[in-house]
């Protein structure tokens, strides 16, 4: 597909997180499939406005949002800075903090803990919350929060990743049955991506890598292109029949029954 038509044709679509790594993928690939483009940021100032650059390149619209999301007074304003740029049909939370510094579950430091919750549980509820309610009272829409996989495996190394990653579930679900059903909420559970974030881990630099590789039925570990497709296939008209969804998308890795 091309800007030129494509799913998401004419559809404003807002990414959080999308400065850098997997955020900034998908504006790519949303920007290819028609859509004008929100690119929401926190301090990765110069990526967003690259990413936003290669939209317009494209023919799409574009404009670059900063806010931590983890407070509630910078959400409204980048919901409402994202109204002004047009109605929202498509919200992704892509911001979550991993606790990429941490190497174990002995470090329990009270500030890293506060931190990935704060911004992974506070900012997803924030953003869903404000965004959900605008599209709830005008046309509509669809929100995919990504997830991991890891609230199938848990964390050895950072168990307050895994914990902010059930929350997420939580949060869709009460917002998929709140906003229904004007509006949809699925979450994606996103494999290990081997975004720079993840390939600087020290743990995975120092075996977590072959440790997963060697667990994963289909022999590799995922690129952020690879999670762009569940990700769009939720955003769009093609799972209009879901909402509330856990979504697993991580090679089979940890694989559960039915």
């Amino acid at each position: 597909m091309t800007a030129a038509g494509g799913r998401f044709h004419n559809q404003v679509v807002l990414v959080t997180g999308a400065g850098r790594g997997f955020g900034a993928v998908l504006v790519d690939a949303f920007a290819r499939e028609g859509a004008d483009v929100i690119v929401h940021y926190n301090s990765s100032s110069a990526g967003a406005e690259e990413v936003a650059a290669r939209a317009r390149a494209l023919g799409r619209k574009a404009i670059t949002v900063q806010g931590d999301i983890a407070r509630l007074d910078d959400v409204r304003r980048l919901c409402k800075a994202a109204f002004e740029f047009g109605r929202v049909a498509v919200l992704v939370n892509n911001v979550g903090d991993m606790a990429s510094d941490q190497r174990s579950w002995r470090e329990l430091d009270e500030q890293v803990i506060d931190h990935t919750l704060a911004v992974d549980v506070k900012g997803t509820l924030f953003v869903t919350h404000e965004i959900g309610s605008r599209m709830f009272d005008g046309n509509g829409g669809v929100i995919v929060n990504i997830g991991s996989q890891v609230v199938i495996a848990g964390s050895p190394r950072a168990p307050q990743y895994a914990a902010a990653k059930y929350a997420v579930i939580g949060i869709t679900k009460s917002y998929a049955r709140a906003l229904a059903p004007k509006v949809r909420v699925n979450t994606l559970g996103a494999a290990f991506m081997e975004t720079e974030a993840l390939k600087n881990r020290h743990d995975w630099k120092t075996g977590r890598r072959e440790e997963v590789l060697k667990q994963t039925p289909l022999g590799r570990i995922a690129t952020p292109e690879d999670m762009v497709g569940p990700t769009l296939f939720l955003a769009a008209e093609d799972s209009r029949h879901m909402t509330g969804q856990f979504l697993l998308c991580n090679g089979g890795l940890a694989m559960v029954g039915a």
